[in-house]
């Protein structure tokens, strides 16, 4: 097992090995950037100065006697306790005037400082949180349930917050300085990292984490979530079990990958699935996938793999279903000529604020793969290409929607026909700030009802009937 696997936010030095640990005695001092302090402490409340001092005599004292060649060997949590330990000893051994509750948020913090991310630590563990948005180092906000809220979590100063981010970009073999200002990298969890720095930013370091979840929401969550209702549920699964193309359309946060990994859950697990991300999210749980990932380039500017050479690739690897986490450039002529030439079934997400819009998206993708295809002809591609388009949104008050499923019926002269077969219909705002709505089908049957009796999806004519479906007035 690889050391990242054992401690999965551990902090490295700057020369990539992890740090730190502990033997009893021996001494190793980490390398850390330059200009940072030989260790970053931790605020531990307003008014605490004492405390601070203690904390920052202890933790130089600890990294007197670290060792980072032994510990990081040893089972993350065998280590801490070692640690803590010894953390003890120093405290009673100072007489530090704390209380027991004090004592132990303290051995936390140093341990949070050792082994992770700081002050991150406690919002990374939060399973609450699914955005940390570090705006400078005072300043810290967090998404829970799609709305906002500020922490008064904070970093000692520009310094510390630097070594963090630092630490994170280090352990995937990417550097972060004037000449690189913006990096994106991953922790080893799964969770998203982008962090920029001065002199791209002005008031100072900016480090944003989407956070990765590990409890996959399955379509009874997104039923009790009021994301969709039990007719829309049945029909997208129908599309999947059916082998139609589907197009997953949204805004930032709307939910895209959530959805994509609910769906693929009506993938048989007979099948060979190939997925391309730009940064592995997907949690699919057929026994046969293949997950591949992009590649950025190397600090000397080569060895960057593309979605568009991993979608050409993928085609090679005889694949019952292509899933690609996010469409974005000239992959997308790759990927609709995919769907046109036998591999039906396959599921992609993009972001726009419409169906249509998303079609528009699709022919700027097209274009971008530097091809002299005509317009009516790109046209043609997309709508034999793609048969449902999924709308999703993220609200204001925080909370997730299908605002629209629709359906690609054909070309009309020039242009791309589609229908709505449900629609979410916004009924205003409540007094807490709720979104009321009403979830409705259109009263259309689907063109590709045919289709699905055939590979046996047995869908109610009902399902489809002009009539209310959920009503939501709060969240």
């Amino acid at each position: 097992m690889s050391e990242s696997a054992r401690f999965p936010n551990l902090p490295t030095t700057t020369d990539g090995t992890n740090a730190p640990s502990w033997d009893g005695g021996a001494v190793s001092e980490p390398r850390l950037p330059a200009g940072a302090p030989p260790a970053a402490t931790n605020n531990m409340g307003p008014g605490s100065s004492e405390v601070q001092a203690i904390r920052k005599r202890i933790h130089r004292q600890l990294m007197e006697r670290l060792n980072l060649a032994s510990l990081a060997k040893r089972d993350r949590e065998e280590a801490e306790a070692e640690v803590a330990k010894v953390v003890r000893q120093m405290l009673a051994n100072e007489m530090a005037p704390l209380n027991m509750e004090e004592r132990e948020q303290l051995i936390e913090q140093i341990l949070y400082e050792i082994f992770g991310l700081g002050p991150l630590e406690p919002l990374l563990k939060d399973q609450t949180i699914s955005d940390i948005l570090v705006n400078t180092a005072k300043q810290i906000f967090v998404e829970r349930n799609g709305r906002l809220e500020s922490t008064d979590v904070t970093f000692r100063d520009d310094t510390h917050l630097l070594q963090v981010i630092d630490r994170i970009v280090s352990a995937v073999g990417r550097r972060i300085d004037e000449s690189s200002p913006m990096v994106d990298a991953r922790l080893s969890d799964g969770s998203r990292v982008n962090a920029v720095i001065p002199p791209l930013s002005i008031d100072g370091p900016h480090l944003s984490i989407r956070k990765f979840r590990r409890d996959v929401l399955s379509g009874d969550d997104l039923l009790r979530n009021g994301t969709l209702t039990e007719p829309i549920i049945k029909f997208v699964r129908g599309c999947v079990g059916a082998r139609l193309n589907i197009l997953i359309s949204g805004g930032t946060g709307s939910g895209k990958t959530t959805f994509l990994n609910m769906l693929s859950e009506s993938i048989p697990h007979s099948e060979r699935i190939v997925t391309i991300e730009d940064s592995a999210e997907l949690q699919l749980r057929q026994p046969h996938v293949v997950r591949l990932e992009t590649r950025p380039p190397s600090i000397e500017g080569t060895g960057q793999v593309t979605q568009r050479q991993l979608v050409i690739n993928a085609l090679r690897m005889r694949p019952d279903r292509i899933i690609l986490g996010e469409v974005r450039g000239g992959e997308a002529l790759d990927m609709l000529q995919a769907m046109n030439t036998g591999h039906d079934g396959s599921l992609t997400t993009l972001h726009a604020n419409s169906p249509r819009d998303a079609l528009t998206r699709l022919e700027t993708m097209i274009q971008m793969a530097a091809t002299n295809i005509g317009e009516r002809a790109m046209r043609q591609q997309v709508a034999s290409a793609i048969d449902i388009v999924i709308q999703l949104s993220r609200l204001s008050d925080g909370s997730r929607r299908v605002l629209s499923v629709a359906e690609l019926v054909g070309m009309e002269g020039d242009v791309i026909t589609m229908q709505d077969l449900f629609r979410f219909e916004r009924k205003g705002i409540d007094e807490d700030g709720n979104v009321k709505g009403e979830f409705r089908a259109t009263g259309i049957r689907p063109k590709a009802a045919e289709r699905l009796a055939a590979y046996g999806v047995d869908l109610d004519e009902t399902l489809f009937a002009n009539t209310g479906g959920g009503r939501f007035g709060g969240r």
